[in-house]
């Protein structure tokens, strides 16, 4: 089992330390990004990490670590390189791309190389068709490649460069982008340099100035509304409701009623009653339909027995390493100010 280093349990003490006491389980999605940056990817010993540190079991930290594809289950390269072969990029010759990287690098779909550099995987999209063929690495963007551009780009990436992406800031590692996703700042020099925008994407400013096209009236000086006296809405007209072919009869709902009280007053929902949203169903007429007080009784028993869905620890949760974390937190953070004020 890994054991991860002291800055890394500082940071996630860091972490925990920004969420309210009783939601510090909020904090596992980046807690995931921090281990994955210490190893690569979220490993069995990185999931009982995060499970030890927020007091959960590893059943829960392990599901929603294979959820989101961004969390790798096992190693991966520095750099994950990902082509599109949905519709449009794979009209574009996106697959042929894919297929000369598969054979140039000898690795298939999430596999990665023998020297550990590159993970290879094809995406169903990466959200750029006017920019097709795409491929990212490590999310970045590289733009109407074609297989020899791709070729080019990875054999750069093996040999220790870092070729600047299409749009967006400059490349980092996978462990450098995790550090990031977990909230700590790239500290590498020019790490957060000026894209640039995409020819297409300005495609349409382009053509509107050509011809001459605005929004009609627009005043892109006009103030914005501040809500004072004199600045009051129309009153708003209600709308007539549309029939819904339902067979209920039509009850004024009272204001400030809730929606399950008007439910077990309009609808009766006992054994002997029939929905009226069923079909060929209709409404008794001849019961005498509940009280408001009735109504009410059976709400409240409703919510006594389905107590709502909170931070209120399910099974295998262990309260006490959380107060722990959050206390080894505020320590931490009351010993830094304190060293700081020394300074000064």
């Amino acid at each position: 089992m890994t054991a991860f280093t002291d800055e890394t349990r500082a940071r996630a003490r860091e972490i925990i330390a920004r969420y309210p006491a009783d939601r510090s389980r909020s904090a596992l999605l980046p807690l995931l990004h921090l281990v994955q940056a210490e190893e690569g990817y979220v490993s069995p010993a990185g999931v009982a990490f995060c499970a030890e540190v927020l007091g959960l079991n590893k059943a829960q930290v392990g599901a929603v670590a294979s959820f989101y594809t961004m969390y790798k289950r096992r190693p991966t390269g520095d750099w994950l390189v990902s082509v599109c072969t949905n519709t449009m990029c794979d009209v574009l010759g996106g697959q042929k791309v894919y297929d000369t990287l598969a054979e140039h690098l000898g690795v298939g779909h999430d596999e990665t190389t023998a020297d550990g550099k590159i993970t290879l995987e094809h995406a169903e999209c990466l959200a750029a068709c006017d920019y097709g063929p795409v491929m990212t690495v490590n999310y970045d963007y590289f733009d109407g490649v074609d297989p020899q551009t791709a070729v080019d780009l990875v054999d750069e990436l093996r040999a220790g460069g870092r070729p600047t992406p299409s749009r967006g800031a400059r490349l980092c590692t996978l462990k450098e982008m995790s550090i990031q996703l977990a909230g700590f700042a790239d500290e590498r020099e020019g790490a957060v340099a000026d894209g640039v925008p995409g020819e297409p994407t300005l495609r349409g400013l382009r053509l509107a100035q050509q011809h001459g096209i605005s929004a009609p009236g627009f005043d892109p000086n006009a103030p914005i509304r501040s809500g004072q006296a004199g600045d009051k809405p129309a009153p708003a007209t209600p709308a007539k409701a549309a029939p819904t072919g339902s067979t209920a009869p039509d009850v004024p709902a009272p204001d400030r009623k809730s929606p399950q009280v008007r439910t077990a007053e309009t609808r009766q929902p006992d054994a002997k009653t029939a929905v009226p949203d069923a079909p060929g169903t209709r409404v008794p007429t001849g019961g005498t339909p509940p009280t408001p007080r009735d109504a009410q009784a059976a709400e409240a028993a409703g919510a006594a027995a389905n107590k709502p869905a909170g931070d209120a620890k399910p099974a295998g949760d262990d309260a006490e390493a959380q107060k722990r974390n959050l206390s080894e937190a505020e320590s931490t953070a009351i010993g830094s100010a304190n060293d700081k004020g020394a300074k000064k």
